[in-house]
Order: C-alpha cells, then structure tokens, then sequence
C-alpha cells in the first residue's frame, strides 16, 4: 500500500518495528518531533526536497523604507532578484525596441525574424553590462532579502520577482510519503527513540528471564542513522535522458 500522509508513514514505521506483535514504548510526542526532524533533513539534504520556483511580491512603503522583503519560511535559497524594470521598456515612444519595429518590422510576413532576435539579443547584453541584475543578502535563517539597490529603483505597487528555492510541501507533494529513504529514516528514528526510553532500564530482567538492551538497540539505531545519511550525501539527481 503506498504512503499518502503523515500519519501513513507513521504508522507504517511502527510496523516496520514489530507493532502491533511488539509493544513500541515511545509516546506520541516523540514520534510527531521525529516525523518533523525527518522531514526537515530530506527536504535540506535530498535532491527531491527542493524545488525552484518564482515568486512575486508587490513592494510596499515598508519595502522602500527598509530595503527589504520578507520571504516564507519554506524559502531555502535566492538565486537572483529579476530587475524591477527592464533597461528597454517597448511603451515608450522613444525606446529603441519601439523604433525597431516601427521601422524596421512594419511588417513581419517580408522581414526576416534572424535580424529581430540578433539586435534584441546585443540589446540584452548591453543591457547586462550596463544594469546587471539587482545585488542582495539572504539568509533561510533570518528571512529577509535585503536589496542592494538605490532607494529611487523601488517603486511603490510595482512587482519583484525572486528566483528562488524552496522546500517541497508534503501537503501538497504527499508523494513525498511514500520515498523509500524517508520511510526507512522515519524507521531508524523512531528505532532510536525507542531504544532511549529502553536505555533508563538497562539490564532490568523482566518477568520470563528477559533483560532489556536498550544500548545494543540504540546503537544499531544510530548505525542506521550514519548509514542512510552517509547514502544521501552520496546520491545525486537522476540524469536527463540524452536524445539525438
């Protein structure tokens, strides 16, 4: 059956350690704290727990006063801030885009497209030179993008559009669920939880002779542990599939 929520994945971990056969002496808290610290380390450290994307925010007043913006939490990393206004604006009856096609591409069934999209390619990289991109410091920590702009560049209502990365929601992305490293991280985790509330009993024998080895249990734990992270800094993003 596959994995579609978080209690799935929960549950199927429990079994995965003997339950419902075999009593699991760990509380409910335990588990939801290990569920999310296994959700964090796959959506840091695995190639499928990121995605980019684009996001836009409309500046406010508190944007211009600051310098900043603040991002979502589920922000990992900015890659580029995309200029607020473009170098060559197309409604200016002045700009050279505009005269270009006035009088150069008043038609376009008899004009050849190769001599359009080679001069709007060296006015984008005369555009690079001169403008460039908007410079900024983010930290996933703090939160906020701070722009490395002049005060006049923001423009009040207008939209920033950020290049990002951010972390993959289970929420919406239950597919997640269902990835074989996870299930068996969760499994290793909550292995190890059980084996510490175990460990405040070493050697305690109970009713039928049975010791309890609460240490020989978490070690096998924290082994699983190393060894599934050790596999995931290892793996990388399947490659693409090569046409031609």
């Amino acid at each position: 059956m596959a994995v579609t929520t978080r209690e799935q994945l929960k549950q199927y971990a429990l079994r995965a350690l003997g339950a419902p056969v075999v009593q699991i002496n760990v509380a409910n808290e335990q588990l939801e704290d290990r569920l999310d610290e296994a959700i964090a380390y796959f959506q840091l450290y695995h190639y499928d727990g990121i995605e980019r994307m684009y996001l836009k925010h409309q500046v406010t007043q508190t944007n211009i006063d600051n310098q900043y913006i603040t991002l979502p939490d589920y922000v990992y990393g900015v890659k580029r801030v995309i200029p607020f206004r473009q170098g060559s604006s197309s409604q200016n009856l002045f700009d050279v885009q505009y005269q270009l096609r006035l009088n150069d591409l008043y038609e376009l069934t008899n004009t050849s497209m190769v001599y359009y999209s080679m001069v709007m390619q060296h006015m984008t990289l005369l555009d690079q030179m001169l403008n460039g991109y908007p410079q900024f410091e983010f930290n996933r920590l703090g939160g906020k993008l701070y722009l490395e702009v002049n005060k006049t560049k923001l423009i009040l209502n207008d939209y920033i559009i950020v290049e990002c990365y951010r972390a993959l929601d289970p929420a919406t992305n239950t597919k997640m669920y269902n990835e074989p490293w996870l299930k068996q991280y969760v499994e290793a985790l909550f292995k190890k939880a059980w084996a510490t509330n175990l460990k405040k009993y070493q050697g305690m024998q109970l009713p039928g002779g049975v010791t309890v080895d609460g240490q020989s249990m978490y070690l096998e734990a924290m082994q699983e542990i190393k060894d599934l992270e050790e596999d995931l800094m290892t793996k990388s993003a399947p490659l693409g599939f090569i046409v031609g």
